[in-house]
């Protein structure tokens, strides 16, 4: 793995060194006079973050009026160095009450060389977590708001900060366990005018929020093929009959354990307390589209248009979709339009040269219709042909899921053995949702 830094520094507007720390030999202590007279003074400081003088490297960023460098001389993970910067300007932000910039540096050298050495080995980032690292740095006053207790014992933070659950401490109690689970999919459509999928996938993502106390551990069962198919070998029973989806391109929040989740293929976590994103994930193959447009554009002569879209919600006839938006492209010299709706209201909108269609609530398995008359301006310049752009949709559809991603249960074991309740929800939005005309 490439190093992250050699050396950082912190300086002032002006070039001053407020502050710096050198972790490898490879660089110089001189290094940031090279920063301060090929870049700082030659006006080339916000051209590009990353520049090469003399066989190092140069990463800097700049916070408020303080200019945060990092100097490489071998190969170096410039993605890890700026995400490095982030964090502890974050980390750094938590200890002097949410302000960064030169005052509160001068104020707190101690802290700051402190935490230094905490967060980077060798060039190397450590853990930068503020909930942790103030379990036990409480320099210049700044105490963390668990250490308040005085029967908290410090091994608990050497166990998080070399252990797997650095992202939850421990302690955490609830009067009432719950956990509320949101799956949420933009659905992305491009449609020929003769109705033929062009492009179509889904992208999701789980969002988790979680009140429960102690150290849970949570298992989470999805209807994908893979998991499904891995659950009956090591139960020796055949799969069951049922919808299952392949998913693509999973991403995972680092609280779920790979290693299982690779052998058993199930979703097992220590959650972080309140709400973080559980997992992303894209689908490309069996997607539920939940609405089918079917637009007719004719052009009766130079002045007149005539334009009927029918909109059909395909999924289940309970369901409702909310805040539904139909935008049909017309030409830019419309002048009067007239619009007959069988459902919501229409109305042209010039400055994007559109009719915009809105239902507030789209019942399912309904086929509302849009019928328009539009008057065009007549010029006497020679008529360019109109490029149709394609008619955009916007929507919401509760309860519904377009890959057809299902929970199929969510355990949660805490060795208090307390009962939790669980809440799931299920939504569909419009990412790019397209059709030609």
């Amino acid at each position: 793995m490439p190093v992250a830094a050699s050396a950082i520094y912190f300086l002032n507007l002006r070039g001053d060194v407020l502050i710096n720390r050198l972790y490898r030999d490879d660089v110089g202590g001189n290094m940031v006079d090279a920063f301060r007279m090929h870049i700082m003074q030659t006006k080339e400081l916000g051209t590009c973050p990353v520049r090469q003088i003399g066989g190092c490297s140069f990463f800097y960023m700049r916070i408020s009026n303080v200019y945060i460098v990092i100097v490489v001389s071998s190969n170096a993970n410039v993605a890890c160095a700026f995400k490095f910067v982030v964090e502890a300007v974050a980390l750094f932000k938590s200890y002097f009450g949410g302000a960064f910039d030169e005052d509160a540096i001068r104020n707190n050298f101690v802290l700051i060389y402190e935490l230094l050495d905490e967060i980077m080995d060798f060039g190397y980032p450590q853990n930068l977590s503020p909930e942790i690292l103030k379990l036990y740095i409480t320099q210049e006053g700044v105490r963390s708001p668990f250490s308040s207790k005085a029967n908290k014992p410090v091994p608990n933070a050497t166990l998080q900060v070399t252990g797997a659950v650095g992202w939850r401490r421990e302690g955490l109690v609830y009067k009432k366990n719950e956990v509320f689970l949101d799956i949420v999919e933009s659905v992305n459509l491009l449609m020929s005018s003769k109705g033929s999928v062009l492009r179509c996938d889904v992208t999701g993502k789980i969002l988790m929020k979680c009140f429960l106390s102690g150290m849970p551990d949570l298992k989470l069962g999805l209807n994908d093929k893979i998991g499904l198919e891995k659950e009956s070998q090591l139960k020796s029973r055949p799969p069951k009959s049922g919808k299952t989806i392949e998913l693509d391109d999973v991403t995972f929040h680092q609280c779920v354990n790979l290693t299982r989740f690779n052998s058993e293929k199930t979703v097992s976590f220590v959650p972080p307390d309140g709400e973080f994103e559980l997992m992303k994930y894209r689908i490309t193959e069996g997607v539920n589209l939940p609405f089918r447009v079917l637009p007719t554009i004719k052009e009766l002569g130079r002045t007149r248009m005539e334009v009927n879209v029918k909109v059909k919600s395909v999924f289940g006839a309970k369901m409702f979709a909310l805040g539904v938006v139909i935008k049909i492209p017309v030409p830019k010299q419309t002048a009067k339009t007239s619009f007959q709706v069988t459902s919501g209201r229409a109305k042209y909108q010039a400055a994007i040269d559109c009719l915009v269609w809105k239902i507030r609530k789209f019942p399912g398995q309904t086929e509302p219709t849009l019928s328009a008359e539009v008057e065009l301006i007549s010029t006497m310049a020679e008529k360019k042909s109109w490029t149709r752009p394609p008619i955009q949709m916007e929507f919401q559809v509760p309860m519904f899921t377009a890959s057809g991603l299902r929970v199929r249960f969510l355990k949660v074991w805490e060795k208090s053995g307390y009962n939790t309740v669980e809440w799931v929800r299920y939504i569909t939005k419009a990412g790019s949702y397209e059709i030609r005309c």
